[in-house]
């Protein structure tokens, strides 16, 4: 009862056309920015939030997942997941040993692949046995993957997992690079529970401005330039401000993220922040450090009333619980705007 609690619906269809008809379904859909805008207010409301399919006869728009596991899926009550699309990764397993029974005999651990990385990890000897799994991983195998940037399929369920598993009440999300070196409903326990909280997630550890974010995305090369130019500049006209440390009343510690790592109650306000978030790098570039803080800032703004629960804690806990490794040193395409 601590939360804010209201009606979301999500839009599954679209079926617009014209005199030329040139609609090309979209697995984020075809979201208006005065549909954006609406979509802020915390309201019994039908917005976007990924899975969108055409009119009848169109093709699948993406993330497609077969009947045997989605069953799964829609069994689970809490998840932990992970993905790795593109053979960009090794597959860390979670250390059973510091994982107790109660969470291997209750949450569903669940890795989204690819064919081509599940190819990849079974000629490296890492086969799913006779039931699916991997160590504690049921592996659950995407096909038609809904975008050629690979880091953004990877938002699909980094964000929506409340769409994944649509009648689990708590998540947690930790990246390939990761290693899950705790137990999960410790994880929630500390994270939600103690905090009461519907969202945590840490800072990020070196940079805590977007401003600095936008100028090492460039320095790096990490996307498109122009794109995210384009972004920031409509962020900043629409009022995102600069963080200020020496304040403590601001309204987060840091406007950069470490989003490796995301422990979520599905209640209305975080679902909807997730489908913010995610509509955000949907329609602009999937570099995700850009796009938070306004997201966070602006639904903050728009519902003075009826505050999401959001705790952002220091990387250094983070770190604790997981242990990091490298990405695969492969030769990544070029991204595209």
């Amino acid at each position: 009862m601590n939360f804010t609690w209201f009606s979301l619906e999500y839009v599954d269809h679209e079926d617009r056309t014209s005199k030329i008809d040139l609609f090309e379904p979209r697995f984020g859909g075809h979201q208006t920015l005065e549909e954006r805008e609406n979509s802020f207010y915390a309201k019994n409301q039908t917005l976007h939030c990924g899975f969108v399919k055409g009119k009848p006869g169109h093709p699948s728009t993406g993330f497609d997942i077969n009947e045997k596991d989605k069953a799964y899926m829609y069994r689970c009550k809490v998840a932990v997941s992970s993905c790795i699309f593109g053979s960009s990764d090794f597959l860390r397993r979670p250390t059973s040993r510091l994982i107790s029974q109660y969470s291997k005999d209750n949450v569903c651990f669940v890795m989204f692949l690819d064919d081509q990385t599940l190819s990849k990890l079974s000629s490296e000897g890492s086969s799913p046995d006779e039931r699916g799994y991997i160590g504690l991983w049921k592996i659950v195998v995407v096909k038609n993957l809904p975008y050629e940037d690979m880091r953004r399929t990877g938002k699909v369920p980094k964000f929506l997992s409340h769409r994944l598993f649509p009648h689990s009440r708590y998540s947690i999300w930790l990246d390939s690079k990761m290693r899950l070196n705790s137990d999960p409903m410790l994880i929630i326990e500390y994270f939600l529970w103690r905090r009461k909280a519907e969202y945590a997630i840490s800072n990020h550890y070196d940079r805590h401005n977007v401003w600095e974010e936008v100028l090492q995305n460039k320095r790096l090369n990490k996307y498109n330039h122009t794109a995210i130019d384009e972004q920031f500049n409509f962020y900043q006209s629409d009022g995102l401000p600069k963080v200020d440390p020496s304040k403590p009343n601001d309204p987060l510690p840091s406007y950069v993220p470490e989003g490796s790592f995301i422990i979520r109650a599905h209640t209305p306000m975080s679902n909807l922040f997730s489908c913010l978030w995610f509509n955000e790098v949907d329609r602009f570039t999937s570099r995700d450090q850009l796009s938070f803080a306004y997201t966070y800032l602006k639904l903050r703004r728009m519902n003075p009333e009826r505050p999401i629960q959001l705790y952002m804690f220091k990387d250094c806990e983070r770190r604790a619980l997981l242990k990091l490794f490298r990405h695969r040193e492969l030769p990544s395409p070029r991204e595209t705007a």
